[in-house]
């Protein structure tokens, strides 16, 4: 078993100066999972991924991943020698060469006792063994992307570094491949470092995020505690929230309902087809959580959940203020007028019943 003491780790710190941008960051990130690059256009997002992948050299950089140096000072590990594999917005296939060969092309630089993921495997997970014999010019978008993906896994990486690969397809695109992506989650040992400015993509794969604003990390850590910051509020998309892992538990046949319940509670939320014990994610607006004193009993509100006010921060306006309280384990952000909360005399240690509006059902 994998111990906090002994999980692999990534260290980087780059400093990168540009006309106009400077890149300023020291970071370490986790040796396992998917980890998020989140914040908007120019924010620095790609440039790290780069530096990462040694395809933008930072004078005096410093990158170690898992007690393996890939540069530090004058010492640089060239791309080429670094065991990693790279997916750009676009799938950059050789338009020569079917499918197979595409996957094969990288294969003879891989010494057999370096191969961690198989060929057969990289074509199993990405489901595309029906596609081998074909040539680029005859695949979807999406079914490009899969191959790309497919073909950085064939190599046999020790990281695999995506840069938004999603951004270029469309939403049904889009819908095809995140499935394939959490099967790479959920079978694969690789860490995953994956650009983003996509709310919904940062919230349905990622384990763990860094926030990214003028060239700075502003925030990092794991997803589900980062997101429940209320000193930084990261607004994944139009507002703040959680995200919280759970299992589906129970399903009502009559109300096509689902129960998810998670290290702290249950909630109720619209039923999906997802299997009974099945590992799914909830995500929860701080505008869809509203709190009371007691328990209320004649409510349209079916998620009422027992939890503590544990602090209580800024909002974007003055009027306003985020909450967080927390439930077991587990961490929900309310957005309330500041009135509410000093009507309520809200303060730290209170007890309080959390009223959940709405939950979204991610993955």
């Amino acid at each position: 078993m994998t111990t906090a003491e002994n999980t692999p780790t990534i260290a980087a710190r780059f400093h990168l100066e540009r006309p106009g941008f400077a890149l300023d960051v020291d970071i370490k990130l986790p040796g396992r999972g998917v980890t998020a690059l989140f914040g908007h256009s120019g924010s620095g997002k790609t440039t790290l991924l780069r530096c990462l992948a040694g395809l933008e050299r930072a004078p005096d950089g410093y990158l170690v991943l898992d007690g393996e140096v890939w540069q530090d000072g004058p010492l640089f590990v060239p791309t080429h020698k670094r065991p990693l594999g790279y997916v750009f917005q676009e799938a950059s296939l050789f338009a020569h060469l079917s499918v197979r060969r595409n996957l094969e092309y990288g294969l003879r630089r891989i010494a057999d006792g370096a191969r961690r993921v198989s060929l057969e495997h990289a074509i199993e997970l990405l489901g595309i063994g029906h596609l081998l014999e074909r040539m680029p010019e005859r695949l979807s978008g999406g079914e490009r992307q899969r191959v790309a993906i497919a073909r950085a896994l064939a190599v046999s990486p020790r990281i695999l570094l995506m840069d938004e690969p999603l951004a270029a397809l469309d939403l049904a695109r889009k819908q095809e491949i995140l499935p394939y992506l959490e099967r790479l989650h959920d079978e694969l040992e690789i860490p995953l470092i994956y650009v983003s400015h996509s709310p919904d993509e940062v919230a349905r794969l990622a384990d763990h995020i860094v926030v990214m604003d003028a060239g700075r990390a502003v925030a990092a850590g794991p997803l589900v505690e980062t997101l429940a910051r209320l000193d930084l509020p990261i607004h994944l998309g139009e507002d703040a929230g959680v995200v919280l892992d759970g299992v589906l538990a129970q399903r009502d046949e009559i109300w096509h309902l689902a129960r998810v319940d998670f290290p702290g509670g249950s909630l109720w939320v619209r039923e999906h087809g997802v299997p009974l014990g099945h590992h799914v994610r909830v995500r929860i607006l701080a505008r869809d959580v509203s709190l009371a004193l007691e328990h209320v009993d004649h409510t349209s509100i079916q998620n009422l959940l027992s939890g503590t006010v544990e602090a209580i921060g800024e909002d974007s306006h003055p009027a306003l203020a985020l909450v967080r309280v927390r439930v077991g384990e587990s961490a929900l952000v309310a957005r309330l007028t500041r009135r509410s909360v000093a009507a309520l005399d809200l303060s730290p240690g209170r007890p309080v019943w959390a009223q959940v509006k709405s939950v979204a059902l991610i993955g």
